[in-house]
């Protein structure tokens, strides 16, 4: 995946970013505290209703302006402990593990989102700030694996009822001034099969994309409710 550096924001501050939005949203592992504040330390108003756990947004923000994304590479955390209680075939997950983890949904989000919204949706993506440009500023958290496909000896099969889970942190900014619109947190386990079922790493893929692409679907239906609303026509019909 080739890297787009807007010259917005530092990589290195992501993190501290990250602390700071989870410190004051009140999110947990298992969720969103059900009293988060109503108005964010940047300004952004929590909206009530809506279809993800946690979503702020501008006043007045006007996002029937833009039909084209730059979206920005995502930062990818595991949840605490998951690596030590994690074992695949007798042997735990390295570091070197993780970080291939890491970057592959990385890489898949970014595919699945410009799938849904570009391929779907006709919103562009695109490497240049521009009046019609939005930036989307994704990161995976509190991301679980139940089993994982690592390297191990001899011929492990594993069965689960669940591939995993994941919380989606998405800031989203013009990409002109830099201001932020918006911001939504949701979290989401993958698939449940009922039963159990053979995991392995096309399974696994095939399971974080469709969660990936559910979140994707839920942006892009915003997107064009507020086109709509403006009195406008789809993105896709121009296209």
């Amino acid at each position: 995946m080739t890297t787009t550096n807007t010259g917005l924001f530092h990589p290195g501050k992501i993190i501290a970013l990250l602390i700071l939005a989870v410190t004051f949203t009140g999110i947990t592992s298992l969720g969103v505290q059900s009293d988060p504040p109503e108005i964010s330390h940047d300004g952004l108003h929590l909206e009530h209703g809506a279809d993800v756990a946690l979503l702020y947004v501008k006043p007045g923000a006007d996002f029937s302006v833009y039909e084209e994304f730059v979206m920005l590479d995502a930062y990818v955390a595991f949840k605490k402990d998951w690596q030590r209680k994690t074992k695949v075939g007798g042997r735990r997950v390295s570091n070197k593990d993780m970080e291939k983890i890491k970057g592959e949904a990385a890489e898949l989000l970014h595919e699945s989102f410009k799938k849904e919204l570009d391929e779907v949706g006709g919103y562009k993506f695109v490497d240049k700030a521009d009046d019609k440009v939005m930036i989307l500023r994704p990161a995976l958290i509190d991301l679980e694996i139940t089993a994982p496909d690592i390297p191990v000896a001899g011929r492990v099969t594993n069965y689960v009822a669940s591939a995993g889970a994941a919380t989606l942190y998405l800031e989203l900014f013009d990409s002109v001034s830099g201001e932020i619109l918006a911001r939504l947190v949701d979290r989401r386990a993958m698939q449940d099969y009922g039963t159990a079922r053979w995991a392995n790493s096309v399974s696994n893929r095939a399971d974080a994309n469709r969660m990936f692409r559910r979140w994707a679907k839920k942006l892009r239906l915003a997107m064009d409710e507020q086109r709509t609303k403006a009195g406008l026509e789809p993105v896709k019909s121009g296209n």
